[in-house]
């Protein structure tokens, strides 16, 4: 028997470098290995874009032809809409009774992510939403929902998938012996940075280079990545361990890293050139994920066959395990 893997990525716009590096490529090895749930979070998805359900609800079908495009297999990933599976709502209900709110305050990835949404939430978070502070037990839900063995997550999600492990055995220790406690694999890139040196590349930080981009918006957007400040002229010695156009090498061009590296450090590299490489690069890497993705919006019943497909699966899964967890708490009447 194959293990059970989810994880979910929120429709709130299109996958970047960052997801495809940080994430996406080791979905890629999973989906061979594992019996793969693969959640499209638009629930999660509303807990910070409740004033906006179209760009929630149009973003679904895009980042289901972004994951079709990088080679995810529909026949060994389940892909699901969340909000079709009406029992990871009954389990969110179940289990925020077995977390505090001071608990759920203290997780460091929901105070970095209250501290980013200010405008939201305002600067002391005195707007902060009962739905955002408690998707910590919604993601406990959409995990467990599916027997999740194995969750794969960045470094910065590891507080939540902590606090899922705290409610699995607050629900066992009460209730019996019913879920399993999920396992963390780390991807070997945890994070990518963007183009403007920021540690994390992120749709609202305006520094992601997007699986869709064109040719022009490349161009336009590793022309303006941040270089080593102190290369002033074009034959300067320079660090490219503080080069963003070097960091992006290490991901599309590894075949003439060592040569990009030691010219720049010999300044016999300019970085007009050098980024200009970068761009032919970037577009080589990228066009076979265009191309893929293009078959796809020519067929769009196909991507909703898919969806439909791996939701009932979902549902079907998602059912079993609440019948378990109801039996277990004495309401299965």
């Amino acid at each position: 028997m194959k293990k059970t893997i989810l994880t979910g990525l929120r429709p709130t716009g299109n996958l970047h470098l960052g997801h495809y590096f940080g994430a996406c490529q080791n979905y890629l090895k999973m989906q061979n290995e594992y019996d793969f749930y693969l959640e499209i979070a638009d629930v999660q998805a509303l807990t910070d874009n409740f004033n906006n359900p179209e760009k929630v609800r149009k973003n679904v079908k895009e980042i289901t032809m972004d994951l079709l495009s990088i080679g995810l297999d529909p026949k060994k990933v389940n892909f699901f809409i969340q909000s079709k599976i009406p029992e990871i709502a009954e389990l969110t209900v179940f289990y925020s009774n077995l977390v505090t709110v001071a608990r759920l305050q203290r997780n460091p990835t929901v105070k970095n992510e209250i501290a980013q949404k200010k405008e939201l939430f305002g600067n002391n978070g005195e707007s902060i939403t009962y739905g955002f502070l408690g998707y910590p037990v919604s993601q406990a839900a959409d995990i467990t929902a599916f027997d999740g063995e194995l969750v794969p997550v960045g470094d910065d999600q590891l507080p939540l998938l902590e606090q899922c492990r705290e409610i699995v055995r607050k629900f066992n220790s009460i209730y019996g012996t019913v879920l399993k406690e999920p396992e963390q694999v780390l991807s070997n890139i945890t994070r990518v940075k963007g183009l403007d040196g920021n540690e994390k590349m992120g749709k609202s930080l305006g520094n992601a280079i997007y699986l869709i981009d064109d040719e022009e918006t490349i161009r336009k957007k590793v022309m303006g990545a941040v270089t080593d400040p102190n290369k002033i002229k074009k034959d300067d010695p320079a660090n490219p361990d503080i080069c963003m156009v070097y960091y992006y090498h290490n991901l599309v061009n590894k075949e003439n890293l060592n040569s990009v590296c030691s010219e720049c450090k010999m300044g016999t590299r300019g970085c007009v050139a050098c980024k200009k490489e970068l761009i032919n690069k970037m577009n080589e890497f990228l066009k076979p994920i265009k191309e893929k993705r293009k078959e796809y919006e020519e067929n769009p019943d196909l991507v909703d066959e898919i969806l439909k497909n791996g939701t009932a699966k979902a549902q079907a899964k998602a059912k079993e395990q609440i019948n378990k967890v109801k039996h277990a708490m004495k309401i299965d009447y």
